[in-house]
């Protein structure tokens, strides 16, 4: 009988630890069922947020190349509204000009120096890769123009002219001759305008010089009586008690040559002189045969 007893006390003490074990199988199970189902999760929410961050970068890439083209275009306007008022002489195209534009550039007229001051700064447009100022040729045939119109409100005898630059003395003697004004070249002969006392003083109603700087003394003498003062004036020129300038390279033969030939030429029709229209040649050595700077 104890023994009976014994045994099932066995049994039931078995059969309690396998339900033991079977629950705690269980619970094994179910807590890894729980894991697998939270790491499910977890995967399926980095998934998210991986295309969410794809998506988020895709959007951001495509502003950006958005943002990138609106610049190159903003970028191409503006280089483009620098450029295109800025033409090369080449392009200059002005109808009317006095001579044509390409007898501008082989006279050189548009060259100036590597000096702007800032009297001179409105007439230029660009430097060359050498460093030298280039003038608008449209501009300076205005200029011209306008310059030459001031002169012929002059009769000849109330006009003279200084040039001590020798580059110019060529152009200058043959302006004077055609035109019958009065002409000083090499020198200018100090106080004939302002002493009374000198043999050789005279009035005039108009100074005409090549060079504020070279003729500096005739300028000062002008001044200092109140006549007018039409000049010549390269990019390196003050333009301080001038009444009118004629902006041009007054460095160059050549130059001079053409501004001189231009000035007498109108001059002539202005006022109506009886004198022949002289040629190009006749101001400028070699014209037939000069070309264009590069």
């Amino acid at each position: 009988m104890m023994a009976k007893k014994k045994a099932e006390s066995v049994e039931t003490e078995d059969k309690a630890e396998e339900i033991a074990d079977e629950s705690i199988e269980e619970t094994k199970k179910s807590s890894k069922k729980s894991r697998e189902k939270k790491e499910e999760q977890e995967s399926i929410q980095d998934n998210k947020d991986t295309n969410d961050k794809k998506s988020k970068l895709e959007e951001l890439k495509k502003k950006a190349a958005a943002l990138e083209g609106k610049v190159l275009e903003l970028k191409d306007e503006d280089l483009k509204k620098k450029i295109k008022p800025k033409k090369t002489d080449e392009q200059e195209e002005k109808e009317d000009t006095l001579v044509p534009i390409e007898h501008y550039l082989k006279s050189s007229i548009h060259l100036g120096t590597r000096v702007i001051t800032p009297d001179m700064k409105k007439y230029v447009y660009r430097r060359r890769a050498d460093g030298l100022a280039v003038f608008n040729t449209a501009m300076l045939d205005d200029e011209i123009k306008a310059g030459a119109e001031y002169l012929a409100k002059f009769a000849p005898q109330d006009v003279i002219i200084i040039c001590k630059r020798e580059a110019g003395w060529k152009a200058v003697k043959k302006f004077a001759e055609i035109t019958g004004i009065r002409a000083f070249t090499k020198k200018y002969p100090a106080g004939i305008l302002t002493n009374t006392n000198l043999e050789n003083f005279f009035e005039t109603s108009l100074v005409f010089i090549c060079d504020p700087w070279l003729d500096k003394n005739a300028l000062a003498d002008a001044n200092r009586v109140g006549t007018p003062v039409l000049s010549v004036c390269d990019t390196n020129n003050y333009t301080q008690g001038i009444t009118r300038i004629i902006p041009g390279n007054n460095k160059s033969a050549k130059s001079l040559g053409m501004i001189f030939y231009l000035l007498t030429k109108i001059y002539i029709e202005s006022r109506g002189l009886k004198v022949e229209i002289p040629k190009i040649q006749e101001f400028i050595d070699d014209w037939d045969n000069l070309v264009p700077p590069k």
